[in-house]
């Protein structure tokens, strides 16, 4: 097996389902060029009874067709069978696995199954009867379903209501690498970038290993990101219609909201993004829902609020880069990122997509705070202000089960960070605000999450707590 990065847990689940002695259903699924089919042939090498990979866009004959041609080379018969629906194909299916030995275990891959599901093809009918009537019957099967469209996954086989209703024995869910695991990603493929290039880089990719797999170590970080995202037909800028439209239906609804979204970097309540999209009811309740799911959205809580005051926000690196520097911009210079990289633009936008990503690495920011074994709660907070009190805001609050909360601020800089005479007034008012208005009887701590650190002097003592970007490349 090549060396596969920071699936060892799902890697076990498959090689535990393996062994099982009963026919087990998996499903595998997560956002597209995450490494879902790689991990899967990776882990049973030369040991599939039988694969099938969707097509995307084609018609159920066509799908039939290419089915039948898998049928052939596995079987090692001359012809490919006539298959005129599903139902024929997965009965073919069944005597393809008939004709191994009995002791064998039979690994059945479908991937990029959504695609295969078109209208009209009673597909998932066809896959609800072989299952039920066969092959859950047995002891010997194991099924696994890939694919990137997310809610179809869920949708059609997590959430069946039919057939396949609480069938699913495993959900693998592959999500984006965090920090430690793209350093460890890029090491290995010969990328000897320090940690700072490393998050400059997550800032524009986010963790998608296929997306760094694209990066030429001999190359700088401007350099590449000049390269896949602004030169003539670069391949990162082509992506985000070939994402959206793999993962979702009606990738345009997806899309318009998330425009919206990327119109307020605070993030937008749900009727805000009505008023912005026109998309309301059920169609944006299942909208969000799957921008969730799928590490693209994440709601946040306003501190002591109602649900109606939830905020949601972008939080993939990727998404929040292309509508910054790609969409509606037309740009022909080739070089851009190089000749732009030190204006306040980007320098601004370096500083919020850092916040991002502390959001992202909450389980490391816990960790350093000493805090993992303690309940919590994250939230933001925002104060809307009076006469004498300017509104302010807290992306981060930390509010814990031992009676301390703590108000996280972010910061981004080449060098430890100083805080000056006004900025630490700034901390001091902005605490004292915060209690005011929330009435907490709670402890209050400020927390710094620098990129080296804060400078030791006599106005550092307001920060209570200091995590570094070297905390957020933690395990």
């Amino acid at each position: 097996m090549s060396k596969i990065i920071a699936r060892t847990a799902e890697i076990e689940v498959l090689e535990r389902k393996l062994r099982s002695k009963a026919s087990e259903f998996v499903i595998v699924y997560g956002r597209r060029r995450i490494g879902k089919t790689y991990l899967v042939n990776n882990v049973f090498a030369n040991r599939f009874t039988f694969s099938y990979v969707g097509a995307r866009k084609q018609k159920p004959q066509k799908q039939l067709q290419r089915f039948a041609e898998q049928l052939k080379i596995y079987s090692g018969a001359t012809y490919a069978p006539t298959l005129s629906n599903w139902d024929e194909a997965f009965n073919a299916l069944r005597t393809l696995i008939d004709s191994r030995p009995n002791k064998e275990r039979k690994v059945i891959f479908f991937d990029e199954m959504p695609w295969i599901d078109t209208p009209r093809s009673a597909f998932v009918d066809a896959l609800e009867y072989f299952w039920n009537a066969w092959a859950a019957q047995r002891d010997d099967i194991l099924f696994i379903a890939c694919g990137s469209a997310t809610s179809w996954m869920v949708n059609k086989l997590v959430k069946n209501r039919g057939g396949l209703h609480n069938r699913i024995s495993e959900q693998i869910y592959l999500r984006p690498f965090r920090l430690h695991e793209c350093e460890e990603y890029l090491h290995t493929r010969g990328c000897q970038w320090d940690r700072y290039t490393i998050t400059q880089c997550y800032m524009a990719m986010g963790g998608v290993p296929y997306y760094m797999n694209l990066l030429n170590p001999e190359q700088s970080l401007a350099q590449n990101i000049d390269r896949l995202f602004f030169s003539k037909n670069a391949p990162m800028r082509e992506e985000f219609d070939q994402l959206y439209s793999a993962l979702f239906r009606y990738a345009d609804k997806y899309i318009d909201i998330m425009n919206a979204l990327a119109s307020n970097k605070d993030g937008l309540l749900r009727a805000e993004i009505i008023e912005k999209t026109g998309i309301v009811g059920g169609t944006l309740t299942r909208i969000l829902e799957n921008l969730v799911r799928c590490d693209f959205v994440e709601n946040y809580a306003r501190y002591k609020s109602t649900v109606r005051n939830t905020l949601y926000r972008i939080c993939d690196p990727y998404t929040l880069f292309y509508f910054k520097f790609l969409h509606s911009k037309n740009s022909k210079d080739e070089h851009w990122w190089t000749n732009n990289l030190l204006t306040p633009s980007v320098q601004a936008w370096q500083g919020f997509s850092f916040e991002t990503i502390c959001a992202l690495h909450l389980n490391q920011i816990k960790q350093k705070l000493g805090i993992s074994g303690i309940a919590t709660s994250t939230s933001t907070w925002r104060s809307l202000g009076n006469n004498e009190n300017r509104g302010t805001q807290i992306d981060l609050v930390i509010e814990r089960s031992d009676r301390i909360i703590n108000l996280c601020e972010m910061k981004f800089s080449t060098e430890p960070y100083t805080i000056t005479k006004d900025y630490e007034e700034k901390l001091r008012n902005r605490m004292a605000l915060f209690k005011a208005e929330t009435k907490t009887r709670k402890s209050v701590a400020t927390t710094m999450v620098t990129t080296y650190g804060i400078v030791r002097g006599i106005h550092s003592g307001i920060v209570q707590n200091e995590i570094v970007m070297n905390d957020l490349f933690q395990p």
